[in-house]
């Protein structure tokens, strides 16, 4: 007979996901044939039981997903957090004896200005440099100047990490950079005639990494007014093992060392409201003529002193240096400047001869004239005709872009022909 749509069982349908919950089967069974048995319906307790399982199963997955994700997401912030700018830090003066053994550990370099020593603080490896003060400073004035500094980033820069003070002295504590200062590249006492900067384009790299940073340090580092380096020669620039980039060492050192003061007579001499000039005690072979003079510094004497830092880049030599005149018996006067000078004078092949020979005669000569000429206008003698350094930066910048060019074409000659036929 037929049945009646009434009568009709009704099957409540099952989910297809089995991720989702679980309904209790019909308490009528469905007809079912012989055939079909063994795939029955399972029990009520043994669906729940695997769902159950299923479920836990889904969530225990989730879980450790979401661990997973966590974890990941706390050591990409970790790494973020590396990578971002550090507060400056004003060093416990015990901080710094107990890196540095009470200052009894060796020391890293030395000189009539400063000490220095290579030590583990708070679990970075860092360079200590002790200075004197020039002049007292407020710890406010202090602290202010430190975080300007601290928040400047530029790859030709030696990151400043923070200060620490005792007494006339000034601790600097900057992050430690493997490789070596320009001079030891350039003049290795043990081994004069070997040079790791043995290609032209490593130089002009160097040239330009310099320029680069210097010009950021006069113009983008956010002061006020005006920012003088005031170290620079060929022992403050260090070249990165490996990369052969060159950093600027020293950074800040004059701000925080009380080197800068505004001079309100000065800026009038120089034409300019609220420079900043510094009494500084010199190097010899990178002092401007006008220091002998006025005894103060601008941007324009770093310019110079970059200038010569480029002169001894090209040819090797020393930026100042005596030799014994058998004649009179005295001292006679070698000056970098004043060969590269007789060299220009010479046109192409007086700048040829007077580049460093260990180049082996491999560099565009065009070039090595235009960056004697760029180098030589640094070192003119009024600094009112010394160019800023963003133009000199832009000049350096093109003449290694040309030597790139240069460097790339010359392993293919394109305008000589070769044969191997007999002649």
């Amino acid at each position: 007979m037929c049945r009646s749509k009434k009568s009709t069982d009704v099957i409540r349908p099952r989910s297809s996901n089995s991720k989702g919950p679980s309904f209790p089967p019909s308490s009528r069974k469905p007809k079912t044939s012989k055939s079909s048995s063994s795939l029955s319906q399972p029990s009520s307790s043994t669906s729940i039981t695997n769902n159950s399982v299923l479920s836990s199963g889904y969530f225990d997955n989730n879980s450790s997903y979401y661990n997973s994700f966590s974890t990941q997401a706390s050591k990409n912030l970790s790494s973020i957090r590396d990578s971002l700018p550090e507060n400056p830090h004003i060093y416990d003066f015990s901080d710094i004896c107990l890196a540095t053994d009470n200052f009894r550990s060796n020391r890293f370099s030395s000189s009539s200005a400063s000490s220095s020593w290579l030590c583990n603080l708070q679990g970075k490896q860092v360079v200590i440099f002790q200075r004197k003060m020039r002049r007292p400073i407020e710890l406010a004035d202090l602290v202010h100047r430190l975080s300007v500094i601290c928040r400047s980033h530029h790859s030709s820069l030696i990151k400043l990490l923070g200060v620490s003070l005792s007494g006339n002295y000034v601790y600097l504590v900057y992050e430690y950079v493997h490789g070596v200062n320009l001079r030891d590249c350039l003049r290795n006492p043990k081994n004069p005639s070997f040079t790791v900067l043995s290609s032209w384009i490593s130089r002009m790299q160097i040239a330009a990494d310099i320029a680069s940073g210097l010009d950021y340090i006069h113009h983008c580092s956010g002061l006020e007014t005006s920012f003088t380096h005031n170290h620079i020669k060929i022992t403050s620039i260090i070249v990165a093992e490996g990369s052969l980039m060159a950093k600027i060492c020293h950074f800040g050192t004059a701000e925080l060392c009380g080197e800068v003061t505004k001079d309100e007579e000065s800026s009038k001499t120089l034409g300019r409201s609220k420079s900043k000039v510094m009494k500084i005690e010199g190097t010899r072979g990178y002092m401007a003529p006008e220091l002998q003079f006025t005894g103060l510094v601008t941007q324009k004497c770093d310019v110079y002193a970059y200038g010569v830092v480029i002169l001894e880049l090209l040819s090797g030599k020393e930026a100042l240096k005596f030799f014994v005149d058998e004649e009179s018996g005295g001292y006679q006067r070698v000056s970098v400047i004043d060969t590269a000078r007789e060299a220009a004078a010479g046109g192409s092949a007086g700048v040829r001869t007077w580049i460093d020979r260990r180049l082996k005669d491999s560099f565009p000569v065009d070039v090595a004239e235009k960056m004697v000429l760029v180098a030589l206008e640094c070192v003119e003698e009024d600094p009112k005709k010394r160019p800023d350094m963003d133009k000199v930066a832009g000049q350096v910048s093109k003449l290694y872009l040309e030597s790139k060019n240069w460097a790339d074409n010359i392993g293919l000659p394109t305008d000589i022909s070769i044969s191997i036929a007999p002649r």
